[in-house]
């Protein structure tokens, strides 16, 4: 007898299209000897996004920063694959956004010299599309980073899966007040973790901190609409 035997009443639905190629990147992640850095990320200037650019969202700001920091460490910026990296010029970033059909990760495309305002936009066109389930292939493909953020669902910190062949993805938990030492004074400050897991075949951890660090740089300035 088999387990969906004693399961009386199961319903087997198979994987098809997008869910079906996620469901076979994640398998081949476990093959990954990947590793994980992590920071702690003062959120205070990116919490005035919003002031800057009416619509744009801290999510926004951190996807302007990774595209930013990836055009400056462009090792990051690549895929794996059989003994070699590629590295890319174009720099499209994913963004995992849950649905009810499940986890989508939509690619935004071509962001190395975005502004902001181009990539609320973009985010918007994506994340809409995934929730309505209209994401084609081309939508879901050609990504070179992931950012996960689970932020919004009270997570502070986790470690997000490689989407391979990417070699790098970022997971971004809660912003919370915390306490903390700046500028030599203990003070409240809203902090997120940010975590950075890496393929170790193609970045090793000293090239993985200093991406990291650009990205935390970049997150603590004041957003720039363009």
């Amino acid at each position: 007898m088999s387990d969906l035997d004693v399961a009386a009443g199961g319903t087997t639905v198979p994987l098809k299209g997008i869910r079906r190629t996620a469901a076979r990147q994640m398998i081949a992640a476990w093959e990954a000897p990947s590793f994980q850095l992590a920071v702690e990320v003062d959120m205070t200037a990116a919490l005035g996004v919003k002031q800057v650019l009416s619509g744009a969202t801290v999510t926004d700001h951190i996807i302007r920063s990774c595209a930013l920091a990836l055009g400056r460490h462009p090792s990051v910026n690549a895929w794996y694959g059989d003994m070699s990296t590629t590295t890319f010029e174009r720099v499209n970033i994913g963004i995992a956004v849950a649905t009810e059909a499940g986890l989508m990760v939509p690619v935004i495309h071509d962001l190395a010299a975005a502004g902001l305002s181009v990539i609320a936009d973009k985010r918007r066109d994506v994340v809409e599309r995934a929730r309505l389930g209209k994401l084609g292939m081309p939508d879901v493909t050609g990504g070179t980073f992931t950012i996960s953020n689970l932020g919004m669902l009270g997570i502070d910190r986790f470690n997000a899966i490689l989407n391979v062949p990417q070699v790098a993805i970022l997971a971004v938990g809660s912003t919370r007040p915390r306490y903390v030492l700046a500028d030599g004074e203990a003070m409240w400050r809203e902090t997120a973790e940010f975590t950075l897991t890496c393929d170790h075949r193609a970045v090793d951890g000293a090239t993985g901190a200093r991406f990291l660090g650009e990205i935390k740089n970049l997150v603590e300035q004041a957003p720039l609409a363009d």
